[in-house]
């Protein structure tokens, strides 16, 4: 499984693997891969304790990170709003929908002792100072999600000799990346858990390689064992970006209700929904998303307006989904189509070791094919 980009990063095997959970980072880069952490919604102060132990864990072994630089937002023409500018533009009604969709499910209130976390931050200069922060440690790559990153930020990259790249989910969003000079282009396709676009994998991966060529290309979007490895790198591209295959890992911090949920669920089970980022995010289908699908209720609101008003509600749904049943229908997380798949719990490792070892087999199984 060996590719140029892979060599260049020293990964033993092109497997890139996006996450929210330090442990499954690490993991995943000391099994040969490169774990991506995914660093929107970190204090400055979280990001650096999370970032010192993966390097204490992995050692020379190489990482990246991953944050959210869409390019528009509420206030993205004046670098957009703070918390309290935030808090104004939230309609009473969006308010009043939310507190009954709770009552309704009996979800108890917060404690008044809790400290919610500071909540999703967007825009170039908003992230200034995590960006610069990451750049202060051994990242190997940085990756931008929703827009192309700043140029300044390709920069600095090239400065401390770490790889940029950029998800796109059309040729158009492919192209404009390469003009702001990304290193790599993630086409990540429709079936693909979190932000997402309309056009699947299968036709988006090639359009995506031809379009940018030479610029290296990954293949993101419903990714999930050796076979669709293979497929991926016939297509093209020089590896593959799997987020949602590690969320039933032993090593994730998935909250153990969704867990259960994930195992259970059919590929059908996933829905792309405005309920939790204000974007277009695909994840499990749950009472949550289908109120917030329901023509009767309200609009979700762009981003990032909407993950500021469910913060607590979300926050409420968590904290009791393990022992109340209304919070239990509602709770949901981002997860793609792959999830038919993610049947049982199994360490980082094996993953990755099965990964390589169906990718083998089928290239195996193809080379006989192609001398017969």
């Amino acid at each position: 499984m060996h590719t140029q980009l892979a060599e260049e990063l020293g990964l033993e095997f092109p497997i890139f693997a996006f996450t929210h959970c330090r442990d499954v980072a690490a993991a995943v880069s000391k099994a040969g891969g490169l774990g991506v952490l995914g660093v929107a919604a970190h204090s400055l102060e979280g990001l650096k304790v999370e970032l010192e132990w993966i390097e204490n864990e992995i050692g020379d072994k190489p990482y990246g990170v991953d944050l959210l630089l869409p390019a528009k937002f509420v206030g993205s023409d004046r670098g957009g709003f703070d918390a309290s500018q935030l808090d104004e533009r939230i309609p009473e009604e969006h308010r009043k929908f939310l507190d009954d969709l709770l009552a309704q499910h009996e979800v108890p209130a917060l404690p008044t002792d809790y400290k919610l976390g500071g909540g999703l931050q967007v825009g170039f200069e908003g992230q200034r100072e995590v960006i610069e922060l990451v750049f202060e440690y051994n990242i190997s790559l940085i990756a931008s999600a929703l827009g192309p990153p700043p140029p300044w930020m390709i920069e600095k990259g090239r400065e401390k000799g770490v790889k940029v790249a950029a998800l796109a989910g059309t040729v158009e969003h492919a192209r404009r990346h390469v003009e702001a000079g990304v290193d790599i282009v993630i086409a990540q396709g429709y079936e693909a858990g979190g932000h997402t676009g309309t056009v699947a994998t299968m036709v988006l991966v090639p359009e995506v390689v031809d379009a940018v060529s030479p610029v290296p290309v990954l293949a993101a979007g419903g990714i999930g064992n050796g076979r669709q490895i293979t497929a991926s790198l016939a297509l093209g591209a020089q590896g593959v970006w799997c987020g949602s295959v590690w969320l039933t890992t032993e090593e994730a911090e998935t909250h153990p209700v969704v867990k259960q949920k994930f195992l259970k669920a059919g590929s059908s089970d996933t829905v792309r929904s405005r309920s939790l980022t204000g974007k277009p995010a695909r994840q499990l289908r749950s009472a949550w998303t289908d109120a917030w699908e329901d023509p009767t209720n309200p609009d979700p609101l762009p981003m990032p307006l909407q993950p500021r008003l469910v913060r607590e509600a979300q926050a409420r749904i968590n904290r009791t989904a393990h022992n109340n049943p209304g919070a239990e229908q509602l709770s949901n997380y981002f997860v793609g189509q792959i999830v038919g798949t993610m049947n049982h719990v199994k360490s980082v490792r094996t993953v990755v070791e099965e990964l390589a070892v169906e990718y083998a087999d089928t290239m195996e199984r193809l080379d006989e094919l192609a001398s017969e």
